[in-house]
């Protein structure tokens, strides 16, 4: 009778475990506009503003308009929720590089000096 129960004990124990540790099927659906637009919050549009503002050029743009940069920031920091939004997606629309033609012509510049060094043009032998 003892090994009756110690069985029985083992097949409920290992129905238990295969119930609780088997995983629960996951949904998956579309997400609309209104789920991604509330998906970016004000604290996410006030980071990556305050951020922006934080940099070295930025602040020195304050400074030579006139504008003490913590009082930019406070100002920043009570704008409406709608103002923030619009401000941080400007903010994230803006280049990374800067100017670009100075990139490009400089690029251009490297790549034919290295041309020349290797014998493949005669561009600057006239200079």
């Amino acid at each position: 009778m003892e090994g009756l129960a110690r069985g029985a004990f083992i097949g409920m124990l290992c129905l238990g475990v295969t119930v609780t540790m088997t995983p629960a099927p996951a949904r998956a659906s579309m997400i609309g506009t209104e789920q991604m637009v509330a998906a970016h919050t004000r604290a996410d549009d006030l980071s990556t503003v305050t951020a922006f503002m934080s940099r070295d050029q930025v602040a020195s743009e304050f400074e030579k308009m006139g504008v003490d940069p913590v009082d930019a920031q406070n100002r920043v920091a009570s704008l409406s929720d709608e103002e923030l939004s619009q401000l941080a997606q400007h903010v994230r629309e803006q280049p990374a590089g800067g100017d670009a033609l100075l990139a490009v012509i400089g690029l251009v510049f490297v790549i034919l000096i290295i041309l020349e060094l290797v014998g493949v043009t005669h561009i600057f032998n006239g200079i």
